[in-house]
């Protein structure tokens, strides 16, 4: 394949320029200016398109195995095809959960047939419970990429520490989901004004910067890699850059959803607004912003959490928390971040191809001779209204937005696995 006439941004070199691309055995063999075109090669015009690494997912939530009437590897696959993801990792809280190398090479194997790179994560404790360690060396052989118990807190912190330093001595990360539900009485939505709105007591921040501290502390001494998923809160987005000065081997999620909404989009949208943790105030919307824009936050991630029509339909404290994400994420960032002069093109990218691929040491994320030939296409001028996913969910507050920056194409492995 040739991919002619694109304007090509390569944040692991910091690089942009217009140039051709010929991929050949799922690799890039060339990068350079008027590449002809071989006898039968298949071409793809790419005029006033911007090319970059395929974008990388940490953080999704496939539902397969356990909860596949809300997504399977399949649709979850298609999705991310769909929203520019060549590569997503799996968090453990399936049914059964992936604790174990027979549940993990089940995934793995399945996912070999689907059109993206579908990597998983083994979950820290044994059943989510976070009393019994599980196998991580047997299963970082057997391919987890990283631990984390996604979806529950890891309470105990000596627990924590010991996990922290075996995967230390693994060279990979752990992850964790921060809320003290000692502090929350209804999940979902922030404690403030807005929940008292609606006459319930909800999940103050505290809940989440509780254990940030703490965990703060637990990464710089133990050095190991450790990511603060999903951060929602000002006062955790300070602690990282904190800590970090420090030391620490500490890394940070944003969702689409934390720097585009506040607890206002509560009311306006009800459930398709719940999530954990819950969106929260302006200011700290903003100091996410800012913690994005200083390289504080290094990763941004979906938290794709598919849910069918039927339970996001439940009332607010009885609905499930979590939104999909993967279709509208690029576009989110490049409208709620990039057109507002927040970060360049090149940051927005950097933290959703290369700084991903660097932490998980996954063999993507850069446009270069040699590497896998795993990219996206888009339009970031080019206004769209999302209307219907790919996905099997459509429990999603942007529906019907007014977005700016469309996909036009995934290429992952040298195929075209989405083409708009």
């Amino acid at each position: 394949m040739l991919i002619k006439n694109g304007f090509i941004i390569d944040p692991a070199s910091g690089k942009s320029y217009t140039a051709d691309i010929r991929i050949k055995d799922s690799l890039i063999e060339d990068i350079a200016e008027n590449i002809s075109a071989e006898n039968g090669e298949e071409t793809l015009d790419a005029g006033g398109l911007t090319i970059a690494p395929g974008l990388i997912d940490t953080h999704v939530h496939f539902r397969d195995p356990g909860f596949t009437y809300k997504e399977t590897l399949h649709t979850g696959a298609l999705a991310a095809a769909k929203g520019g993801f060549t590569s997503v990792i799996c968090m453990a809280n399936t049914s059964p959960v992936v604790d174990n190398t027979e549940v993990l090479c089940d995934i793995l194997t399945r996912a070999k047939s689907e059109p993206i790179r579908i990597r998983q994560a083994a979950s820290v404790s044994h059943a989510l419970k976070g009393e019994e360690m599980t196998d991580m060396a047997a299963l970082k052989e057997a391919g987890a990429c990283g631990f984390t118990d996604d979806g529950i807190p890891l309470k105990n912190a000596a627990f924590l520490y010991k996990a922290m330093e075996t995967a230390k001595t693994l060279d990979v990360p752990v992850s964790l989901h921060e809320e003290d539900p000692a502090f929350i009485k209804n999940n979902g939505i922030n404690h403030g004004s807005v929940s008292e709105q609606l006459g319930i007591f909800g999940s103050p921040s505290i809940a989440e910067e509780s254990l940030v501290a703490r965990d703060c502390m637990l990464a710089l001494r133990s050095g190991a890699h450790t990511v603060i998923q999903h951060i929602s809160s000002g006062r955790s987005v300070e602690m990282v850059r904190m800590f970090k000065a420090l030391g620490a081997n500490l890394h940070a999620e944003a969702t689409p959803h934390h720097f585009t909404l506040t607890d206002e989009a509560v009311l306006k949208y009800g459930t398709l607004a719940k999530m954990n943790p819950p969106l929260r105030q302006e200011e700290d919307r903003q100091e996410i912003i800012r913690g994005l824009a200083d390289g504080t936050i290094d990763l941004i991630a979906t938290d794709h959490a598919p849910h069918s029509k039927e339970e996001k339909e439940r009332s607010i404290t009885a609905a499930p928390s979590g939104i999909i994400g993967l279709e509208t994420a690029l576009a989110l960032g490049i409208t709620s971040l990039v057109r507002p002069g927040h970060l360049t093109l090149m940051q927005l990218l950097e933290k959703m191809t290369v700084n991903p691929a660097d932490l998980y040491h996954l063999p993507a994320g850069r446009i270069e001779k040699g590497a896998a030939a795993d990219l996206v296409l888009f339009a970031p001028e080019e206004h769209w209204i999302p209307a219907q996913y790919a996905s099997m969910s459509s429990n999603s507050p942007f529906t019907g937005w007014d977005l700016y920056g469309k996909v036009k194409a995934t290429i992952c492995n040298g195929n075209i696995v989405y083409q708009d």
